[in-house]
């Protein structure tokens, strides 16, 4: 296991094998976003991005919770003694605040948007506000069963922020994005598998190494195809079907052209597993 040095204990990251997790580590505020996350985000993507054997980026939570989003506790800290940390670290205009929240989000929920391999989001407990936005910007997400997904938003007086509401539209459709930012339920791991939001959902006890497993399985398959995969499926969200068509031919010629491709009609014929190495 290799660490990755993101310059905060508040987000942790490491490559296991060929997986690199990131971890929030709050849990005493249930790992509720802070600035050095940010700031750790822009150090650790980018860090996995360059590592040949990172197959599959897994984002989790440390405590029980993934991420509660915004620190609620700290903005009404903030609201009663006048001070605020975001005004310090972006400016106290509106103009200059919102410009330094577009560059944060564009280092968290675009870099994993945009990422070159499979993001996975774990859920071992609550996803809520800029948390769930941050979870939705991963290709996948894995819940325990005790885990809970909620916009919040609409709770704290805010309109949502980190993708929430495009990702979420995605998923689940216009009207119901609109129902489920403007009501906030708590969504189960269970409503939330029914509505699309999350892939699957395993058992709370080990659900940890579980969701490691399921993410080593994935990395094991065939690299380049999955990224590949990955430009096409991103694509199709907002291209026509003429230049889906064009970009997957390229794609599929490219791919069905690497070692991987033969390797894996060597071992389909021979009934055994492939071995990938990503050439």
């Amino acid at each position: 296991m290799t660490s990755i040095e993101t310059g905060t204990d508040d987000l942790l990251a490491h490559v296991d094998g060929n997986v690199g997790v990131i971890t929030f580590n709050r849990p005493d505020r249930r790992n509720a976003l802070s600035n050095a996350m940010y700031d750790g985000f822009h150090t650790a993507l980018p860090a996995l991005a360059d590592d040949p054997n990172v197959n599959v980026v897994m984002i989790t939570g440390a405590g029980g919770a993934f991420c509660a989003g915004g620190d609620v506790k700290a903005m009404n800290e903030n609201n009663q003694n006048g001070s605020d940390d975001a005004e310090e670290q972006l400016g106290t205009d509106p103009e200059s605040r919102a410009h330094g929240l577009a560059e944060r989000q564009r280092w968290v929920s675009l870099a994993i948007h945009r990422f070159p391999t499979p993001v996975v989001a774990a859920l071992p407990g609550a996803a809520a506000g800029a948390g769930m936005s941050i979870a939705l910007a991963c290709d996948l997400r894995l819940a325990a069963e005790r885990a809970i997904v909620v916009p919040a938003f609409v709770n704290v007086g805010g309109s949502g922020d980190f993708g929430g509401s495009w990702f979420l539209t995605q998923l689940v459709g216009t009207a119901k994005a609109k129902e489920l930012y403007f009501t906030s339920p708590r969504l189960s791991s269970q409503d939330a598998l029914d509505l699309g939001i999350v892939n699957q959902v395993l058992p709370d006890e080990g659900f940890d190494t579980a969701a490691l497993d399921w993410c080593r399985s994935l990395a094991d398959r065939a690299p380049v195809a999955l990224r590949y995969m990955k430009q096409n499926l991103n694509r199709a969200i907002t291209c026509d079907l003429e230049t889906a068509l064009d970009a997957e031919a390229t794609a599929m010629v490219r791919t069905m052209s690497t070692a991987d491709h033969r390797e894996a009609a060597a071992a389909f014929v021979e009934k055994r597993t492939p071995v990938f190495t990503g050439r």
